[in-house]
């Protein structure tokens, strides 16, 4: 196959709208090697750029931010390469920065798809070429564009003529997603997985716009997008995504992990149906997300508008005025012929006639810092620097514990003599009907507790003495509260409702509106902790509101986990 090379400055022009499918960031890996003797493999794939390690020595000698292997090699070194997903390529970023005098003098790809993860060896006739032998320079970039772009691969071999070090390797081209078989399954259409791609962008300066459809919530600023600051009066920025597929659109988050002093003031969604990859100058696009504010370091959700019934194929996210975001999610269903499109209406019991319009809110995953202004989140960190400030943490059991201290206190206010008790409780929670992941849940009921706090904490997957079978090991359960209206009820227009796994526990503050516990698919039982009413406390300790049909006004959009 015949080759392009690219200058360097025009890297974005032919590259920016593709995905590194070799990147670690995307899951990509090292599997196997002829040698590395001077320098890892592994290095290759690392996201930073190589840095320049002059004057420092190991054992075997200069060190090198880079693959280098012995010299003297009869024929070649090779290293064999997991893509992150499978794709097809258009070309190539083969770096030998830092190496001068010892780079490889030349290097080749060749590609594999593997339907069940086997990978042939570097020498059998299945690899396909890719890349031709092609020369390389000492410490520069070398761009290669193919002519067209290649079938799928999931494997690919890079090789050196006859050794010596590259520093980087990245192949770029687009994600061949691989779609569940139900078409109605929600899931992430913009999520580079998906085949999701970043096609146009208004500013990059600090960092890639197509960090934002990467898996999880990465490590730092740097795996995010962040523009240049502006200082014009009614300044955006803006990044256009082409949806893997087609599809119904119900939901969107915007997360500025990481992003503290630097997130954008205020972001909206716009969408629109193309059958080009960048769409026209003409094209119609409609508002599914209006411009709402966003703060630091935290997961925004929204709940989209103008979608029902209708197909879109990109989104494009506008930043007022400036800043950095770190990922963008856009659940929805694709579009498939035969499938009709899904309506919230089936979700949902018919609504009786004079009923108030039903509002959905999306739940959202629940973390310390969005339910705060109603009680505390108790969990332990995997990180303990992403606890809350202030929480203190210490080492415990001869190293192989971790303590978090004084999480949350047990508080009352029940009247003197009321003969009340802190103790705990156990509650066995089953699904309600229509709690379900993925599905919509409408609010029947509230409760407040006047004069306590309480703790509800999950008891995990333990095997009842009695022989009863293990709870869910992996149960998701809602935590939905609201704040108080002016008549001291619950305000359901300010309703927020919560996703929590059973590696967290929940303590609501003394008077706080909240649904009962509401678990989902599966049971799960909880120890909870509070100061229980003593006999003549009757009515102190619980106030129940139920809603009849007529004046259920919100629902709870559940996602898919």
């Amino acid at each position: 196959m015949a080759y392009e090379r690219v200058p360097l400055d025009k890297f974005s022009e032919v590259f920016g709208a593709t995905i590194e499918l070799s990147s670690v960031a995307l899951g990509g890996k090292i599997l196997s090697f002829s040698d590395e003797f001077f320098a890892d493999a592994s290095n290759l794939l690392k996201v930073e750029p190589s840095v320049s390690m002059k004057g420092q020595f190991g054992p075997k000698g200069s060190l090198f931010d880079g693959w280098e292997t012995r010299r003297h090699n009869p024929a070649y070194d090779w290293v064999v390469i997991a893509l992150g997903a499978p794709g097809t390529i258009v070309g190539f970023d083969i770096d030998t920065a830092h190496f001068n005098g010892n780079e490889a003098p030349a290097g080749s790809v060749h590609g594999y798809y593997s339907t069940d993860g086997s990978v042939p060896g570097p020498e059998e006739k299945a690899w396909s070429e890719i890349l031709p032998r092609a020369s390389l320079g000492p410490s520069s970039r070398h761009l290669f564009l193919l002519p067209s772009p290649s079938t799928p691969y999931t494997h690919l071999k890079l090789s050196q003529y006859p050794d010596g070090g590259i520093a980087r390797f990245r192949a770029y081209g687009s994600v061949t997603p691989l779609f569940p078989s139900d078409p109605r399954v929600p899931l992430d259409l913009a999520h580079v997985l998906s085949g999701g791609l970043v096609v146009q962008v208004s500013d990059a300066h600090f960092s890639r716009a197509s960090n934002l459809l990467l898996p999880g919530r990465g490590y730092d600023m740097r795996d995010g997008w962040e523009t240049r600051r502006s200082r014009e009066k009614g300044h955006t920025e803006w990044a256009i995504i082409k949806l893997g597929a087609a599809g119904y659109l119900t939901q969107a988050e915007i997360d500025t992990a990481f992003f503290i002093g630097n997130f954008p003031e205020s972001v909206e969604l716009h969408a629109t149906n193309s059958e080009e990859v960048i769409p026209g100058e003409d094209a119609e696009w409609t508002t599914i997300a209006p411009r709402s504010k966003t703060g630091p370091n935290k997961q925004h959700f929204f709940k989209l508008e103008n979608v029902e019934g209708h197909v879109y194929t990109h989104v494009r996210v506008i930043m007022h005025p400036d800043g950095g975001m770190k990922r963008v999610r856009i659940t929805g269903t694709r579009a498939v012929p035969g499938h009709a499109p899904p309506s919230l209406s089936k979700e949902l019991p018919a609504i009786p006639a004079g009923a108030p319009p039903l509002r959905l809110v999306p739940a959202e995953p629940l973390t310390s810092s969005a339910f705060a202004p109603f009680g505390q989140v108790l969990q332990a960190w995997a990180d303990p620097t992403n606890a809350p400030p202030g929480t203190v943490h210490t080492p415990a059991n001869n190293g192989t514990a971790v303590k978090y201290h004084r999480l949350a206190a047990i508080t009352s206010s029940y009247p003197e003599g009321s003969g009340e008790f802190t103790g705990i409780g156990v509650y066995r929670s089953t699904p309600a009907e229509g709690a379900r992941v993925g599905g919509v849940w409408q609010i029947r009921m509230m409760e407040r507790h006047p004069h306590t706090n309480q703790a509800f904490i999950p008891m995990g997957t333990a095997t009842h003495p009695q022989g009863e079978k293990p709870l869910a090991q992996n149960g998701f359960y809602l935590v939905c509260v609201a704040e108080k209206d002016k008549d001291d009820k619950p305000d359901l227009n300010t309703l927020k409702a919560f996703v929590a796994s059973t590696s967290q526990g929940v303590m609501y503050n003394e008077n706080t509106w909240h649904h009962p516990m509401c678990v989902l698919d599966s049971p799960i039982d909880f120890a909870c902790i509070e100061t229980q009413m003593g006999t003549r406390s009757e009515g102190l300790d619980c106030e129940l509101i139920r809603y009849a049909d007529d004046e259920v006004t919100v629902a709870v959009q559940i996602p898919q986990l």
